[in-house]
């Protein structure tokens, strides 16, 4: 162990000089040979490893300092205070920030060796968390110190393994001394799940996934084979798209799915857009800009995609038949032509959207691009212009004009590092309220969190300017600026508003903490009882399998 210490301290130098050295000259790179350039960039990669260990040494001072379990009980306690620092610092989220808090606090504490190769640049920081992860139901310091060392000792025979391969290694040196503390996968229904959305989604859509019981999953298929066989056989979406439609139909409650064949005299066709109908969409620019027309190319097969039948399996159609209980299309009176382009005197309206022209007030928060957008107006969304709201509120509670302008300027929690959505966001009062006014200038969006941080915890302060731009000061002293994001992302949009007077307030009461909303159960005791309860589940199974048999 000292000696992956000294070593680690080496490492330490190094990435210290490092961080003084310019860009290396790509001149100097080309006259590398392969091997040189190979051995060169696996060096960085050490080199990485280490600085993220230093980082990680950081966190892990700054949880000892502020985590002094003074406040256990408040709903933003003092380990979400400390994240909240750590998410300023390495403009992370909450959730990832804690994360790097409890990784740091294991290596640092519980897994000293592994620690010390992380440091030396011969773990990275991927591969540090994944062994943090699994060596986690270990609470035996015996035991513990154990699978600290053989993992150490294991660490130069992993090479360049997959997260389920190091998964199994890891495991299997706790398996060795401490089977109760293994992380084992449960039955299938413990696991079933459905997750909604993924940061590398692509704009305009959202990934779904997840395990469903099988009676759930029966109703869900037969009541997407309605939805999907209820259209004519003109509407462009292939197969697939349909599906996809029809869930989004089901989440609104409706009890069809629009044809999109274009046909004013399709009867699959006609009615309103339940979809479409459930959002409102704010103009935050020019609103010539809703002339525009929806993107076609949207549905249908993909130009570069070969061509392919584009029919269901034979145990998609489910028991009554190809259409799961709705109408069968056959039965559907045939479509006449969709209309053509407009005659030539006609102006046509302008086919190219400004790429960012609009925004949705969707419920999870976020931004569609303007296709999508063109293409809910286009089904009879709601279009509403937006303005600033100059005037300032007589109260606390903000005017309905008012919340929806913060809303659509902030776009997400304030915060540095958070993308909590601002549609479910609260509005806060940067001075607080009733020395400062209710007003654009003073208000900004934050989630439930950080609204609790910056309200109760000593040592935040905050400031706002007329255009959004909020600048966060920590306890340490540090300040951080973040920007509205709807300017960002709708250039000709002005989000400045009235500037305050001059205010003056007085300094928070002391007992302010006492409004503070409490926990149930403290953050320590919630984690010990999953531990318990997660060991428990594993005790049942190694006792189960060391029974003798009978014969």
């Amino acid at each position: 162990l000292d000696s992956l210490v000294r070593r680690g301290a080496e490492s330490a130098i190094t990435v210290e000089s490092m961080f003084e050295c310019v860009l290396p000259d790509p001149a100097e790179l080309r006259r590398l040979d392969d091997a040189a350039l190979a051995t060169a960039i696996a060096e960085s990669t050490r080199i990485t490893a280490a600085a993220e260990a230093r980082t990680s040494a950081g966190i892990a001072e700054l949880v000892r300092r502020r985590v002094v379990d003074e406040h256990p009980d408040w709903a933003c306690d003092d380990w979400d205070a400390c994240a909240a620092e750590v998410s300023c610092v390495l403009t992370v989220s909450s959730g990832r920030a804690s994360g790097l808090m409890g990784d740091a606090i294991a290596l640092r504490d519980k897994l000293p060796a592994v620690g010390a190769l992380h440091l030396a640049g011969e773990l990275s920081a991927y591969a540090a968390s994944v062994i943090c992860n699994r060596t986690a139901l270990v609470t035996d310091p015996v035991a513990l110190a154990a699978v600290d060392a053989d993992i150490a000792a294991a660490a130069s025979r992993f090479g360049p393994l997959s997260k389920y391969k190091l998964e199994k290694a890891v495991d299997a040196i706790v398996e060795r001394r401490d089977p109760k503390a293994v992380r084992r996968a449960r039955t299938s229904m413990r696991g079933r799940d459905f997750s909604i959305g993924d940061p590398s989604d692509d704009s305009g859509t959202t990934s779904v996934w997840g395990r469903l019981s099988t009676p759930d999953a029966a109703l869900l298929h037969q009541a997407i084979g309605s939805l999907i066989h209820g259209v004519c056989d003109d509407d462009p979406r292939t197969l697939a798209q349909r599906r996809a439609d029809a869930v989004g139909a089901l989440a609104s409650r409706a009890t069809r799915l629009p044809c999109r064949c274009g046909s004013p005299d399709c009867p699959a066709g006609s009615g309103d857009d339940e979809v479409a109908a459930r959002f409102v969409i704010h103009v935050l620019t020019d609103p010539s800009a809703l002339g525009a027309q929806p993107d076609d190319a949207m549905h249908g097969d993909d130009p570069d995609e070969p061509d392919e039948p584009d029919e269901p399996d034979e145990d998609e159609l489910g028991p009554d038949g190809p259409d799961g209980g709705g109408p069968d299309p056959d039965d559907l009176p045939p479509c006449p032509e969709p209309p053509g382009p407009p005659p030539a005197e006609s102006s046509p309206p302008d086919p190219v959207r400004p790429a960012a022209a609009l925004i949705a007030e969707l419920p999870r928060g976020g931004v569609l691009p303007a296709a999508s957008v063109a293409d809910l107006i286009a089904r009879g969304a709601t279009v509403r212009s937006l303005t600033a709201a100059d005037a300032v509120a007589n109260g606390y509670r903000l005017p309905a004009s008012h919340d929806r302008f913060v809303r659509a300027r902030d776009i997400t929690c304030r915060f540095p590092g958070c993308d909590r959505p601002a549609v479910g966001a609260d509005i806060d009062h940067i001075i607080p309220w009733p020395a400062g006014p209710t007003h654009p200038s003073n208000n900004s969006c934050k989630c439930r969190k950080h609204h609790l941080l910056k309200t109760f915890w000593p040592g935040w302060t905050e400031r706002q300017e007329p255009d959004g731009t909020l600048t966060v000061t920590t306890p340490a002293g540090v300040s951080y600026t973040t920007k509205p994001l709807a300017p960002l992302l709708f250039p000709r949009f002005n989000p400045t508003t009235a500037p305050l007077p001059p205010i003056t307030c007085e300094p928070p009461s002391p007992a302010r903490g006492l409004k503070m909303p409490r926990r149930k159960r403290t953050r320590a005791k919630a984690r010990a009882a999953r531990i318990r309860a997660e060991r428990a589940l594993n005790e049942a199974l190694v006792a189960e399998r060391n029974v003798a048999p009978p014969f």
